[in-house]
């Protein structure tokens, strides 16, 4: 069984600005460009999963005929980390304070009282175990965060030690990049 996790096309938003579970549109035609590069990297008829994300779920949908996979089924835990009050500020206007003390404590701290790293292993480490059962190749259309969980699941951490993990792998993973994991 292989894992296919797809991250996103890049989000109509700043660079600068801090988003995670904000519903955030891509332009029509990155949608267009990374399905289309996909369909050559991707196997025909597999599970189709995706955050419900519209980033994720209309990319998802653009891969149901070309791939000839049935509709995407949308899972609230492959959602990327919601940052609560901090969703959509630019990183300058947050107080540094606030990110000493989520850099202080990566896996328990809550962004903007929004939701720990902690929070996310939990939901994505259930998701990964229910996916197991499928016992078939799966395609997650997903976000970065929720990809380097999904990796860190591959290494049999406990959530925390996800969290931890998660938190100190630099992020590497290009938007509409594809990585590929045997289960």
């Amino acid at each position: 069984m292989h894992l296919y996790l797809v991250r996103h096309p890049r989000p109509l938003v700043a660079s600068d600005v801090c988003y995670g579970s904000t519903d955030l549109a891509v332009a029509p035609q990155a949608h267009a460009r990374v399905a289309f590069g996909l369909t050559a990297s991707l196997p025909k008829g597999a599970t189709l999963f995706s955050s419900p994300l519209r980033r994720c779920a209309e990319l998802a949908e653009r891969l149901v005929g070309p791939l000839g996979c049935a509709a995407p089924k949308l899972d609230a835990r492959l959602a990327e980390m919601h940052f609560g009050a901090w969703e959509l500020r630019t990183w300058n206007d947050i107080a540094r304070c606030e990110i000493d003390a989520w850099a202080n404590d990566l896996v328990a701290y809550r962004p903007g009282g929004g939701e720990s790293v902690m929070q996310m292993a939990e939901r994505v480490r259930a998701f990964h175990a229910d996916m197991l059962l499928t016992q078939q190749d799966c395609i997650v259309i997903c976000h970065a965060g929720t990809i380097r969980l999904l990796l860190a699941c591959q290494r049999h951490l406990s959530p925390a030690e996800m969290a931890q993990y998660a938190a100190q792998e630099q992020h590497k993973i290009a938007y509409g990049e594809v990585v590929v994991l045997k289960c």
